[in-house]
């Protein structure tokens, strides 16, 4: 017998992960990260060596210099198109190594 107030687990977890702030930016920042190669393309993103977040900075490794300086005179067009992949601004500033 089914209880009149039940609800789906993705329901619950979607509410659970909406109401908590610091889940919703951990998997926004995830998405930030998994988003680099679509936005970038793949020919481009397989110079990448390391990507990560830190504190509202992306922080990007690159095996090409010439690809960082071009990346550098695009800076704020990846940072809004990463943020609308994201869902939320969470880059704030793109640091190329």
């Amino acid at each position: 017998m089914r209880k009149k107030n039940t609800e789906t687990i993705g329901e619950v977890l979607k509410q659970f992960f909406s109401e908590n702030q610091f889940f919703r930016q951990k998997f926004a920042e995830s998405r930030v990260i998994t988003s680099w190669s679509i936005v970038l393309g793949k020919s481009l993103a397989s110079y990448t060596t390391n990507i990560y977040m830190r504190n509202g900075t992306l922080y990007v490794n690159l095996s090409s210099s010439v690809l960082r300086s071009e990346l550098m005179m695009a800076k704020d067009l990846l940072i809004k198109k990463l943020n609308d992949q994201a869902g939320l601004a969470v880059v704030k500033d793109i640091i190329f190594r």
